[in-house]
């Protein structure tokens, strides 16, 4: 698998590190040369030192044929820039994009590219820990469309079969942890206090499925 990472901060250096380490052919880009000192020193990918936009540069970096791309630089214009020239110009199958400024999230939902915000998903982690909730979703939803919710069952729950703690339909559970245990759930699997359920869920059901155990049922 070939994986060319655009940008090699610290996000960028690790990820080529990681990547690596799993045997990925891994190839990264930066402008700067003095970027790649981020790089552990035994790190035996490529490095590519050019202007990313460029079509040059892409193509000495092997994104034609490349299986993913990541788009991780510190500007989030240039990310969303190579997003799109990967995807139309070289139809690299998978792209994913860092992001900073979180009104730059819609428009790449809105392009099917994958987001990973450090400004959002950092902020709401913090909101997390300031203010324990029972329910956090793990992937935000499009508007009516259906999500990935951790679902944290409170210390005063009453044991009951897992159907009764949502509504009819719009929701399904994907993964039952208990004490550090995974197990995949069945309607009739009883629901215990300190259980972490994984929740596939529509926004309604989500809401739904949160009252319900809020409210002790």
């Amino acid at each position: 698998m070939r994986i060319v990472i655009v940008g090699c901060g610290r996000v960028g250096a690790e990820l080529a590190h990681s990547l690596h380490d799993k045997g990925r052919d891994v190839v990264v880009v930066d402008q700067s040369s003095s970027a790649f000192d981020k790089l552990p020193a035994d790190y035996g990918g490529r490095r590519i030192q050019g202007d990313a936009l460029t079509r040059e540069t892409l193509i000495r970096a092997g994104i034609e044929g490349a299986d993913g791309v990541a788009a991780v630089t510190n500007s989030d214009t240039v990310n969303a820039t190579i997003a799109q020239i990967a995807r139309q110009r070289f139809h690299v199958p998978r792209v994913v994009v860092r992001n900073y400024e979180t009104r730059w999230v819609p428009m790449h939902e809105a392009f099917g590219v994958p987001v990973v915000s450090s400004t959002l998903w950092g902020a709401q982690r913090i909101e997390e820990i300031l203010e324990p909730r029972t329910l956090r979703a793990v992937s935000a939803p499009p508007a009516g469309e259906a999500g990935l919710y951790e679902l944290v069952i409170p210390d005063d729950w009453a044991p009951r079969a897992l159907r009764d703690i949502g509504p009819p339909i719009g929701w399904t559970a994907a993964l039952l942890n208990r004490s550090g245990r995974g197990s995949i759930p069945s309607p009739d699997s009883e629901v215990r206090p300190g259980d972490v359920i994984l929740l596939s869920a529509t926004p309604d059901a989500a809401d739904e499925v949160r009252r319900r155990v809020e409210n002790g049922g």
